[in-house]
């Protein structure tokens, strides 16, 4: 049986550990709701240009191109304490890579957050490149060239298609894993007007050509896309964070709670006997 001292030591420790806690629910909270911010602003702009860039691609020619190579672009976070963000991204990446391995594709692996860069170099697994410490705007730069690189590759035929894997950001209490396709950017079905080929479907009229401002509009259209994925990856991390440490407040309280009535307990039996002690050694034989 714990003695006083020792229910007292378990609750000063669940306290302090309430503590750090409450801080980090605070801070999460806190950087949600500028990722939530930063995320409400860029993403109109990144649909609409997504949209055009997309209708403003030529026609395919040709047959499709067979996969032989694939890069798969993975996000996670640099720390943990936050639920099951990591472990559903690294889940995601498993099956996208058994996928491509049952295909006999050659995955190109890169990766952005620490987590990433640890379970690939525990499986060993080879990174192309990883990035760390990649938050709001300090991250839109490396992705950029990220993004310029990848579709220089495609272009060169050194890689035939390209995912991003990262949580997508609904609400507070939603953050829901996805795969998304990258390269190729591929246009919708009846891109442009059968009597006006240089005007797309949404009555655009352009100067100049349409290839012209395609090749100019679709790498902007990339790396904000890719952008993006991180924006929606730093808030769904911050929300998943804040939740557990609220989690872990509560439990704490809950627990100290029970100690308390352990502790007060034990505390008056105590002073019962005490008490009962006292009594007795007061009776005259």
């Amino acid at each position: 049986m714990a003695t006083l001292r020792e229910i007292r030591g378990r609750i000063v420790s669940i306290t302090s550990t309430r503590k750090i806690t409450s801080a980090m629910k605070m801070v999460s909270s806190s950087k949600l709701h500028r990722a939530q911010a930063t995320l409400k602003s860029v993403q109109p702009y990144m649909q609409a240009l997504h949209h055009i860039a997309r209708r403003l691609l030529p026609d395919a020619d040709g047959a499709p191109r067979t996969v032989r190579r694939a890069a798969i672009v993975v996000f996670a976070s640099d720390s943990a304490l936050c639920g099951a963000f990591n472990a559903n991204a690294i889940r995601e990446m498993q099956s996208a890579l058994a996928a491509y391995r049952r295909q006999e594709v050659e995955p190109l692996l890169y990766g952005v957050g620490k987590k990433v860069s640890d379970y690939a170099r525990k499986e060993g697994l080879p990174l192309v490149r990883h990035y760390e410490k990649l938050s709001g705007a300090a991250g839109y730069a490396p992705l950029a060239a990220l993004a310029d690189e990848l579709a220089a590759m495609f272009e060169r035929g050194e890689t035939d298609c390209a995912e991003l894997i990262y949580h997508r950001f609904k609400s507070v209490g939603t953050q829901l894993p996805a795969r998304e396709p990258f390269l190729p950017l591929t246009p919708p079905p009846a891109v442009a007007h059968a009597a006006a080929p240089a005007v797309p479907a949404d009555g655009y009229i352009l100067e100049p050509d349409r290839r012209t401002l395609a090749a100019a509009l679709v790498p902007q259209c990339l790396r904000l896309q890719l952008y993006t994925a991180l924006l929606h990856s730093n808030a769904s991390e911050h929300a998943v964070r804040m939740i557990a440490m609220q989690t872990a407040t509560d439990n704490a309280d809950e627990l100290v709670g029970k100690l308390s009535i352990s502790y007060n307990k034990l505390r008056q039996q105590a002073v019962t006997n005490e008490l009962l002690d006292i009594a007795g050694g007061s009776i005259k034989p």
